[in-house]
């Protein structure tokens, strides 16, 4: 096993540490993060040992061409054993595991770690140096998940490391934050509706719902909005609500990529792309009705 051992620096120590100082990092402007990866680290923490306070792990996503913009998708853990004195990681779990992943997500690279705890660890600069070296030429993000629930919610930080100081030492690092905002894919969303759903059902327990009320309360949902919008507008337009700059800007650049069709232009349009769909199902379900009867033809045969 190859275990990475990162030792806190001595008072006495003289010369420069290896690490990435003198690499070219681009800084890194804003996250998104998944809701996949938070649930992720929060599996990693509860099956964690008896022995150990908080766990670490590799942070992967993809970048924008600039670096500046990343998408955090996934995560793996990381065995590490850590001291008052030193911190143990495993190395050849964290090759082995980032290998495998880039089989099933050759875009995806690493982009950064995780750590569980209220606050930063005494060790969170050295490992931040070997993450940059992972990252380069890009900086490495740093996130930060409160398990403990010190305020009554999980607290969440993205940093990002920042070299101080003329020398260059891999501890001589300032955490900065850095923006960032969960992204719900469509699929993550439907299994955090349900999540939420259940949650409030007795029992913890909630059915789940077909396609067509599915659509049915998607679509009261967006009527009850457009209600919403209508009554603010026409409060605004009689002058007896205050209007708002923001949410005008918002409402503008929201018609403004709605196309303007004919209502009987669009019916047509609607009806074609609905009789478009409808075959499309029903050929599927032809093909599949066609694939049972063979197979089952070549098991009487």
């Amino acid at each position: 096993m190859t275990m990475l051992n990162l030792n806190l620096p001595s008072l006495s120590g003289s010369g420069p540490a290896k690490g990435a100082a003198g690499t070219a990092l681009t800084a890194t402007q804003q996250c998104y993060i998944h809701p996949v990866v938070l649930f992720s680290i929060l599996d990693h923490y509860l099956r964690r040992n008896e022995s150990q306070d908080r766990v670490i792990g590799t942070l992967l996503g993809v970048r924008s061409d600039d670096g500046r913009v990343v998408e955090v998708r996934s995560c793996f853990a990381v065995p590490h054993f850590e001291t008052d004195e030193e911190i143990q990681v495993d190395m050849e779990h964290h090759g082995a595991m980032f290998a495998l992943h880039k089989r099933a997500n050759a875009r995806e690279q690493i982009v950064g770690w995780y750590a569980t705890g209220a606050a930063l660890s005494k060790y969170a600069a050295l490992i931040q140096d070997f993450y940059s070296r992972e990252a380069a030429p890009f900086s490495a993000i740093h996130m930060v998940m409160d398990t403990a629930l010190t305020d009554g919610r999980l607290g969440i930080q993205c940093l990002q490391g920042s070299a101080i100081g003329v020398g260059a030492h891999p501890e001589n690092c300032l955490f900065l934050p850095l923006p960032y905002e969960l992204q719900y894919p469509d699929a993550e969303l439907a299994a955090l509706q349900a999540a939420a759903d259940s949650a409030e059902a007795p029992g913890g327990v909630a059915a789940l719902i077909s396609d067509m009320d599915q659509l049915e309360k998607t679509i009261d949902e967006l009527r009850a909005m457009l209600a919403r919008v209508s009554a603010y507008v026409d409060s605004v337009c009689a002058g007896t609500a205050a209007p708002n700059n923001v949410v005008g800007k918002y409402l503008v650049d929201m018609l403004a990529v709605v196309p303007k069709i004919d209502p009987s232009q669009f019916s047509a349009l609607f009806q074609t792309h609905l009789q478009d769909i409808l075959m499309v199902a029903y050929l599927t379900n032809l093909t599949r009705a066609q694939l049972n009867i063979a197979d089952r033809l070549q098991r009487i045969v």
